[in-house]
């Protein structure tokens, strides 16, 4: 069963547990009234509950900024302006190493302690930032020399490495900002491009470009491939729904709007767009509530009550 399927049976359910039993001849025209009312003017009343049971989410109708945009792969990686390798003062031997990889430290915190080959005198090993620890080659035993003991990398913000291709190279510049989602967790985030290439890759005819990527949440973690849309241009729109209002209802894009008999299918008239938004130029008015996430439920309802009426 598709996904999709199994949420309109789900939802089905559920609206059917809200209403209560099945309706009998006698209750046709109450129902009428309280669902779906005629072809001319059909109407969808739902209760809170069984709203919130359906997942249907509702917004006010209002401005919005359209954005044209560019879309990019890229990959997260650490900030390597902020990361440091930690090594010993002195030479020494390692007396203990208290951190492994993966373990968060703060500031100053003590990483490993070392006794000193001249003075004998054992001193810390400590962190010079906050962070995580993403490597260690420090073993108790072990003379430290003027290796690389510990790496911590502070992930509070990340970098998203971005493959260009020549033709858009020309496109993308410094301080233009970028939306970058994960398509495994949803998860989204806003950037902004801090670098960009000056020369190419010989091996696959691409240029690189970086973003700065806010992680104070620890969303992000390196390696993930994610998708970003770069903004290109911006464009404020008067009036515009969220594209997941959109249904096609005879033949034409509608959106359900709810009024006080329940949520009525409006046809829209629709201009610019992007990958959020849709500019509506006619069939709505500013502040008018319309049907957000899961607005198909309605359509699908709204299918019912027509096949009803074909009897």
């Amino acid at each position: 069963m598709s996904t999709r399927l199994l949420l309109l049976t789900l939802t089905a359910f559920a609206l059917s547990a809200c209403e209560g039993p099945a309706p009998t001849a006698q209750s046709d025209a109450a129902h009428a009234e309280a669902g779906h009312d005629d072809d001319s003017n059909p109407h969808i009343a739902l209760s809170p509950e069984q709203r919130e049971a359906a997942g249907i989410a509702v917004a006010d109708a209002g401005p919005a900024v359209i954005r044209e945009t560019l879309p990019l792969y890229g990959v997260v990686a650490p900030n390597a302006e902020r990361m440091r390798d930690v090594g010993a003062r002195f030479p020494g031997v390692i007396r203990s190493a208290t951190k492994q990889i993966g373990d968060p430290v703060r500031a100053g915190e003590t990483l490993a302690t070392v006794e000193s080959n001249e003075s004998l005198q054992t001193y810390a090993v400590v962190a010079p930032l906050a962070g995580v620890v993403t490597a260690r080659h420090a073993n108790p035993g072990e003379q430290t020399g003027d290796k690389v003991l510990f790496t911590i990398a502070d992930l509070s913000t990340v970098w998203v490495e971005l493959a260009l291709f020549p033709r858009d190279v020309s496109k993308v510049r410094v301080g233009q900002q970028v939306r970058v989602r994960s398509t495994d967790t949803g998860h989204a985030g806003d950037g902004r491009i801090v670098y960009v290439a000056p020369f190419g890759s010989s091996n696959n005819q691409t240029l690189s470009a970086r973003v700065l990527l806010d992680n104070a949440e620890r969303r992000w973690t390196p390696g993930l491939y994610v998708s970003t849309a770069v903004t290109l241009r911006e464009a404020q729109a008067p009036l515009a729904v969220r594209n997941d209002a959109l249904q096609t209802v005879a033949g034409g894009p509608s959106v359900f709007v709810l009024g006080d008999e329940g949520f009525e299918p409006r046809a829209v008239r629709i201009g610019r767009a992007d990958a959020e938004w849709s500019e509506v130029l006619e069939g709505l008015h500013p502040g008018e509530r319309y049907a957000t996430t899961n607005s198909f439920i309605l359509k699908a309802e709204l299918g019912k009550g027509e096949a009803g009426h074909d009897h």
